[in-house]
């Protein structure tokens, strides 16, 4: 009976789809346009008549089977759609993050129809993934998906690819919307909620499925040659713990088998490097469900956290910042001063006290404001740089919560500079040489991306042109790659947005500089421009965060060096082991030491034989070095050094040691070894 209401439901959508085709159908006027080629080249095309994928053709039938999306005149358009103007055009392969984004947002909506053929659910979501692929979560019931039926899924998948169905796109009326998914509450309550009254909300067919969509897709399913079901599991109703439980399933689709196979070797590697498992063997930090995103940091992983902040702090010295310690609890007054509440009090956790309602602080830069007004502020102080390592907590959904990339308790390396408008270009290049100089420390690279004016925004436009000129000028003279990104900036400024790429070319967006002119003007922040005081003026506000969430940076970092730590970060840096019982003494003397020079070393002295022991630390990876001593070294107060993969480095005095292993420590750096110690 299900399984009869189930096909019911798909034929009467079909009926009505073709009902709605055939009333809106428009022939669009052929009519000769001019079509312009990035590089400049104009090629001549009928409106009505042809597609991107026509204008592909034309350039070559190897670009033509290779095209993903288009752009036309700036947006992203399906290449079978006919052209209706004269317009710029931009052709996207899946090697480009645009193709890649519409060719997974297609192949979640194959797996969609796939899933909705086998269980006669109702579909909900079924987005692209930022790191590549995409899932479908659907609404079943008691009924749950298991590995068991993943062949079977499968199987639909590839029917669909083989008939390659066409997606067709179709514009409806919010009430239109409303009658094509009436049986299902899921998408009634997305286009009630989300789609203003008088707006018009997009759908796409493809086979069976008609789902909302804003699209735009690859021309059929059959340019899908390789798809796999990855994994499942039980996901929320928009990520609320109090919504009903869906069924998620995830999936990864390629244009070429080799691409998915590539994929799967990445993943193992991901898998080796995920900072959930190495932090569990190196006991770093764990999860409990009595306190949701909030890590429990072990002693080792604490060692690494408070190094990070010692590395930022040293750094901060040299830069002229001011660390400061503000408060973690405020009136919400505070929040709707700055308009966050009035934003963002979703993602806030607040509560009641003697009457009044307040709440813990997500971010630090309102609280900085009031410490800037506190007492009258003169010229001669700024660049007024306060660094600020307070803990947030931000209510972000269950659903969405993983290890610690993803968290509601965490710290920053949070900074506001408060300055004059003369200082924002040479602050901005000062923040950039500080992020070249981290991100160098730690072996990553990064690139950047201007974010400008949206169209929502507050202050004079001279003001942000006059803004925007400066950060495109620093960028220009950084030296360094970077990008344009119209019309995404921050409401009350323009933004610097940077990416750091990782070990596995992963990128992660941790960085951020932010000019804001709107919380100084919010909180009414002054400073007296000249010694007659007289006059007032209003401060620029700059945020700066480097490592952005400790935690986060912590995660990624794992992941980075696979948990092989640089020596100056590692928890566990030094490993004595005696060639036998008989040197146990010198073993704890030369750990002594070690120890009260300040460093994390310790000893082994179980009777498993040398061997034995440096393949343990082998297969563990844990200390960057082994000490091994006998009488010989004991003798000649001595160590004999091996790296983690027993490399062996040669006999050296401790007190030597320790001068090479303190230099290395207070620089942040690898120790360097003479090569004369070198066996």
């Amino acid at each position: 009976q299900q399984h009869n209401k189930q096909m019911s439901y798909i034929a009467d959508r079909s009926k009505l789809w073709d009902e709605l085709r055939a009333k809106k159908a428009v022939t669009i006027e052929e009519k000769p346009i001019k079509v312009t080629l990035p590089d400049g080249k104009v090629l001549d095309a009928t409106a009505g008549k042809d597609s991107s994928l026509d204008i592909a053709k034309q350039i070559s039938n190897a670009l033509a089977q290779r095209v993903v999306v288009a752009k036309i005149n700036g947006q992203l358009w399906d290449i079978p759609r006919k052209l209706e103007e004269d317009c710029t055009i931009e052709l996207f392969g899946f090697d480009s993050e645009e193709g890649k984004h519409v060719f997974w947002h297609s192949s979640a909506h194959i797996l969609g129809e796939a899933l909705e053929k086998q269980y006669q659910g109702n579909l909900c979501v079924g987005p692209p993934l930022d790191n590549g692929g995409f899932y479908y979560d659907m609404e079943m019931g008691d009924r749950i998906v298991s590995s068991e039926d993943y062949p079977e899924i499968r199987k639909n998948v590839n029917a669909i690819i083989k008939q390659k169905q066409t997606f067709e796109r179709m514009e409806l009326t919010k009430e239109e919307a409303l009658q094509l998914f009436e049986y299902n509450r899921f998408k009634k309550e997305i286009i009630t909620t989300k789609v203003p009254d008088g707006d018009l909300i997009t759908a796409y067919r493809c086979g069976d499925l008609i789902d909302l969509c804003r699209g735009p897709h690859i021309p059929h399913t059959g340019r899908v040659k390789a798809f796999e079901v990855i994994k499942n599991s039980s996901a929320y109703w928009m990520g609320k713990a109090e919504n009903d439980s869906l069924q998620r399933v995830y999936g990864i689709a390629f244009p070429d088998k080799k691409l998915l196979q590539a994929w799967q070797k990445e993943q193992e590697e991901a898998e080796r490097r995920d900072h959930r498992r190495i932090a569990k063997k190196q006991e770093l930090f764990f999860m409990d469900a009595l306190t949701p995103g909030c890590a429990f940091l072990l002693p080792y992983g604490t060692r690494v956290y408070n190094k990070l902040q010692d590395f930022i702090r040293a750094e901060y010295r040299k830069r002229g910042f001011e660390e400061v310690v503000s408060p973690n609890i405020y009136n919400v007054n505070l929040w709707k001063t700055s308009g966050h509440y009035q934003n963002y009090a979703e993602n806030m956790f607040s509560f009641e006290c003697e009457g009044q309602e307040f709440a813990l602080k997500p971010m630090n830069c309102p609280g900085h404001c009031v410490m800037f007004r506190h007492r009258v502020r003169s010229y001669r102080e700024l660049p007024l740089r306060f660094a600020d390592f307070g803990v947030l907590h931000r209510n972000e959904l269950s659903g969405a919560l993983t290890g610690m990339t993803r968290v509601r308790r965490f710290q920053q390396d949070d900074a506001h500079i408060f300055c004059t408008k003369d200082q924002v270009r040479d602050e901005i290049m000062s923040c950039i040489d500080f992020m070249n100089h981290v991100y160098g420390v730690f072996g990553f690279t990064f690139s950047m991306e201007l974010s400008t004016r949206p169209e929502k925004f507050i202050g004079e436009i001279e003001v942000w042109d006059a803004a925007e000129k400066q950060l495109e000028e620093v960028l220009i003279a950084s030296g360094r790659e970077w990008k344009l990104n119209p019309g995404d900036g921050a409401f009350y400024g323009p933004k610097i947005d940077i990416h750091i790429t990782d070990a596995m070319k992963r990128s992660h967006q941790c960085a951020t500089i932010q000019l804001d002119f709107n919380l100084p003007e919010r909180f009414n922040l002054n400073f007296v421009k000249d010694d007659a005081g007289g006059t007032n003026e209003r401060p620029v506000m700059i945020h700066r965060a480097i490592y952005g969430s400790l935690e986060r940076f912590m995660a990624i970092l794992i992941e980075h060096t696979a948990g092989e730590w640089p020596f100056w970060l590692n928890p566990r840096q030094l490993l004595v082991i005696p060639i036998s019982l008989k040197c146990s003494d010198y073993a704890n003397q030369v750990t002594k030491e070690l120890f009260d020079a300040g460093f994390h070393v310790e000893v082994d002295l179980s009777d498993k034989q040398l061997k034995k022991k440096m393949m343990n630390v082998r297969l563990d990876g844990f200390f960057n070095y082994v000490l091994v001593v006998g009488g010989k070294e004991e003798e000649n107060h001595t160590v004999n050094i091996r790296t983690r993969n027993n490399d062996v480095l040669g006999e050296m005095k401790v007190e030597d040691l320790i001068t090479i292993l303190s230099n290395a420590a207070k620089n942040f750096i690898e120790p360097t070894f003479p090569e004369a110690n070198k066996a």
